[in-house]
């Protein structure tokens, strides 16, 4: 008589995760003949259809890189699909940055721009950069050097608003990573 093995599921604690079966998990593969990775991405098969190829990621994005979003639909149709469109995503024409037309390369706020004319600096001005600024032009206006100087503080005050929105910035790119 042959032995009979032992199921893992017995006592406590349970010997294989809850969830875990023995048997083989199903993986649907890429629809692109002759990919064999998992297709877990759907894309659609025609303009407007609900039925869906499962592509791996590399060739989903292969097959969206020419998506046209209003293909199949007449003139008329396509301005209403659009307008409808620019009226329901018109919060993001306000993110810091889209449309991006001041000076620098866009990664920098338009506050952040203005922090750094405050501190006389480029646009591409590091950090470090930045505290040197403002410790030098902090300590000449500075109101316990200057007792009584209006002009004083109120510049000590604006330079360091400047230092403080610059550093916030900081902060969310180290932050971010």
């Amino acid at each position: 008589m042959a032995m009979t093995r032992r199921s893992l599921d017995w006592g406590f604690p349970r010997w294989r995760a809850y969830g875990g079966a023995r048997e083989a998990a199903q993986v649907r593969l890429c629809d692109r003949h002759g990919c064999d990775a998992p297709g877990d991405c759907p894309a659609p098969k025609a303009p407007n259809s609900r039925e869906r190829w499962m592509f791996c990621q590399r060739h989903a994005a292969e097959y969206n890189s020419g998506w046209d979003y209003f293909a199949g639909l007449d003139k008329a149709e396509r301005g209403e699909r659009a307008g409808a469109e620019r009226r329901e995503n018109s919060g993001y024409a306000e993110a810091q940055h889209y449309g991006w037309g001041a000076s620098g390369d866009g990664s920098r706020s338009a506050d952040e721009m203005r922090a750094l004319n405050v501190l006389e600096l480029e646009a591409d001005a590091d950090f470090a950069a930045v505290k040197r600024a403002w410790r030098e032009k902090a300590k000449a206006v500075h109101p316990d050097v200057r007792p009584g100087d209006k002009a004083a503080a109120a510049e000590f005050q604006k330079l360091h608003l400047a230092y403080e929105v610059l550093k916030a910035a900081e902060d969310r790119r180290v932050w971010r990573g």
